[in-house]
């Protein structure tokens, strides 16, 4: 193997472990009471997050403001990531990844255990990466 090929290899693992670890620092953020002084530093300036169940933001700031609407949503959140498929394309990136949790919802005082789908697109800016478009998908909501 050659000199180059070995250096494109290990640029793409590490890629690949620098977007674990945004995904793992989103999570912590979540649970950190989805604090919107941090969420904004992980988005793309023109970032989207989107769900269909609970809304949509573009830009650092809207993604701030969303999460600041989430705080008076959840009193707890425990984002259990898993799973993740990961593809890297030079400065851009793809995954889906599979998250499992307890949360409880402000409104009745409800305790749920939801899971969920996540598909994310990456975009690596000034040799950092951020979030592109991340996709939230609810696929079970339960009464715990």
């Amino acid at each position: 193997m050659d000199l180059a090929a070995l250096e494109a290899r290990i640029t793409r693992l590490e890629d690949i472990e620098a977007i674990k670890k945004l995904k793992a620092i989103y999570c912590d953020i979540c649970d950190d009471m989805h604090n919107p002084d941090r969420i904004g530093a992980l988005f793309a300036p023109d970032g989207i997050w989107e769900s269909p169940d609970f809304g949509k933001a573009v830009g650092p700031q809207a993604v701030r403001e969303l999460f600041q609407n989430f705080q008076k949503m959840f009193s707890f959140s425990q984002h259990n990531i898993m799973n993740p498929i990961i593809d890297v394309d030079g400065n851009r990136a793809t995954a889906q990844w599979y998250i499992a949790g307890p949360w409880d919802q402000t409104e009745g005082d409800r305790k749920t255990w939801m899971t969920l789908r996540y598909n994310d697109d990456y975009l690596k800016i000034n040799g950092e990466w951020k979030y592109q478009h991340l996709r939230v998908v609810l696929r079970m909501l339960e009464d715990r």
